[in-house]
């Protein structure tokens, strides 16, 4: 259709909620319980993983509110939930630079309280100005707390004895008291004026369906109150985000998108992201999951329709997209969008634009968002970047991680990706540590457990290649030989010693080397602060060169002192190596200067 004979019309769309908060506070039973759906038992470790959308229409809103808004008119044609893998997610939900979410709803366990995710969460949504309530989860885990099914907060909490309702009162003053701290005006949902100033919050438990109605009336509420003008949308090209692509039986590839604006047509000519140069594809069919159903697991099969209006989840089939990438936004070819402008929007909105250093680790993941989701959490930890790519571990990917000369560095984290035989044999023979899972915060929490163990290692092979900062008493009667060698009782007070190190005197005298030493009929490699053991030394006699209860250190080679002096060592360790850098700078100022 030419430009010219376009006609647009202005109408109301239905505001886009994201549901946000701490992994296992109940964002997705919240939903489920809404749906009537069992979602988060099929997610891996019951943990949202992608994002899904649902579709909650307003004659349900009026239906499991009833009396709440009895008599209130609903302009508002419903509301579209954004289910995410946690806040880091809601941050690649991006709209002409802005969130995609018009409102949010985030969801904290009562029992547990902020969370620092929790906070990391309502400060994205401050910085995009979104507005949004809270529902404090899981209300019936108080002990004691009495459950109606369905029940409004505001009817079930007439029920509980005083005592309970002590309890309740104490923990939202807590939570309070805790977002105050930060900034944060918060109150329990009847307690506030004014909705502008203050983050309602809403006691509910997800899984009984207490509080889902007073949770939908203060969302459809903010909507209708604040947002109104901001929904009024022409149906121009639509302008939409890829969900998810996946394979479906007997459907092929299909691209689970949000549409935010605007209409997409059967046929109509889109522009998509890809890891490479964006893609022209043509609208085969589109696919629009019923009214309470989950785009990304559907219980009913969808309706194939002719066009789909902002705002709504939709299924796209087109030949030829298995390159298109999750995460990457949508544009259709159509009136003043030009097929020219829709790729170079498209092409701008693909590029990962992570900060990356060349000292950083290399990530993967299957879609941008996950890929953004995982640089957000690994940049919360101070864990730099190197380069982020969505796509499946490779041998590619290995050769370039095994050539770092950094061993701290040779690792992939990997959300949501395979790697063959073949490359999981080339990462053990080049070293390389491959860290997958389908669990973001598990890959996150697996990183650190193999950084501190590998680093851990490196410290110790380094302490074997160098002498390490220590000293240790002679132990009063415990001389078992007098010379060749030396053998006495020893107590380490500082560092770690080994075999083969040079021993000195307080004085700065060298007196000979550490042959052995043993432990209960164990020979030692290493002895560290706080052990005793038996210890031969050669070169010395014992009553002529040193005596029991002296205090002997081991000898530091003066070239090894400046890397030492950059080391990690403890308090002690430090002391020791004051204290040889002293005696030694007696007789020559400039030892161990480099």
């Amino acid at each position: 259709m030419a430009p010219s004979s376009v006609v647009m019309t202005i109408r109301i769309r239905q505001p886009i909620v994201s549901v946000l908060g701490h992994v296992d506070h109940g964002k997705t039973t919240f939903l489920d319980r809404i749906r009537g759906t069992g979602v988060v038992d099929r997610e891996a470790g019951r943990i949202t993983q992608h994002i899904g959308a649902t579709e909650v229409p307003t004659e349900v809103i009026l239906r499991v509110c009833g009396p709440l808004i009895r008599g209130k008119n609903l302009t508002i044609p419903g509301l579209l939930f954004i289910d995410t893998p946690g806040h880091e997610s809601f941050t690649t939900l991006r709209a002409r630079g802005g969130s995609l979410a018009d409102l949010a709803i985030l969801i904290v366990d009562i029992m547990e309280g902020i969370k620092p995710q929790t906070l990391e969460s309502i400060n994205i949504l401050k910085q995009y100005k979104t507005p949004f309530m809270i529902g404090l989860n899981k209300l019936d885990r108080i002990n004691g707390w009495v459950v109606e099914e369905d029940e409004a907060f505001i009817m079930n909490l007439q029920k509980q004895d005083d005592l309970l309702k002590e309890e309740l009162d104490n923990r939202i003053y807590d939570l309070m008291g805790e977002l105050s701290k930060h900034g944060f005006n918060t109150d329990i949902y009847t307690r506030v004026n004014d909705f502008r100033k203050t983050i309602a919050m809403v006691p509910m438990s997800a899984v009984n369906g207490i509080g889902i109605s007073d949770a939908l009336m203060i969302l459809i509420g903010l909507a209708q109150r604040f947002l109104e003008e901001e929904l009024n949308i022409e149906d121009g090209p639509a302008e939409g985000t890829i969900l998810e692509v996946k394979e479906e039986k007997g459907l092929g590839t299909t691209l689970d998108s949000i549409i935010y604006s605007g209409v997409i047509r059967k046929d109509d000519r889109i522009v998509v992201g890809t890891r490479g140069e964006p893609v022209i594809l043509r609208v085969k069919s589109l696919l629009k999951p019923r009214p309470l159903d989950e785009i990304r697991d559907p219980r009913e099969k969808f309706d194939n329709v002719h066009e789909a209006h902002a705002a709504a989840g939709i299924k796209i089939l087109a030949k030829n997209s298995e390159d298109v990438i999750a995460g990457a936004p949508l544009r259709v070819v159509s009136g003043a969008m030009t097929e020219e402008m829709a790729v170079k929007e498209v092409k701008s909105l693909t590029e990962i634009s992570f900060e990356t250093t060349t000292d950083g680790i290399y990530i993967k993941a299957d879609a941008i968002g996950s890929l953004e989701a995982l640089h957000y959490l690994l940049k919360g930890k101070d864990v730099k970047i190197w380069k982020a790519e969505v796509g499946d571990i490779s041998e590619r990917d290995i050769k370039e991680v095994g050539s770092f000369d950094d061993p701290l560095r040779r690792v992939i984290l990997g959300f949501n990706v395979r790697t063959l035989p073949e490359v999981e044999g080339l990462a053990e023979e080049s070293e390389v540590r491959i860290i997958r899972n389908n669990v973001i915060y598990k890959i996150i929490e697996d990183h650190e457990d193999w950084f501190r163990k590998r680093k851990q290692e490196l410290d110790d092979e380094r302490r074997m290649e160098y002498a390490h900062p220590a000293k240790f008493l002679v132990l009063r009667d415990h001389t078992f030989r007098i010379s060749k060698p030396a053998v006495v009782g020893v107590r380490v007070l500082a560092g770690r010693i080994r075999q083969s190190q040079s021993v000195m005197r307080e004085d700065g005298k060298v007196l000979g080397k550490i042959v052995s030493m043993q432990s209960e009929k164990r020979t030692l490699k290493e002895a560290k602060m706080g052990e005793e053991m038996a210890m031969a030394i050669s070169g010395p006699m014992v009553g002529r060169h040193f005596n029991e209860e002296d205090v002997l250190y081991i000898d530091i080679p003066e070239r090894k002192v400046p890397e030492l002096l950059r080391t990690e060592l403890s308090v002690e360790e430090k002391e020791v190596l004051e204290h040889i850098i002293t005696v030694k700078r007696k007789d020559r100022p400039t030892w161990g200067m480099g």
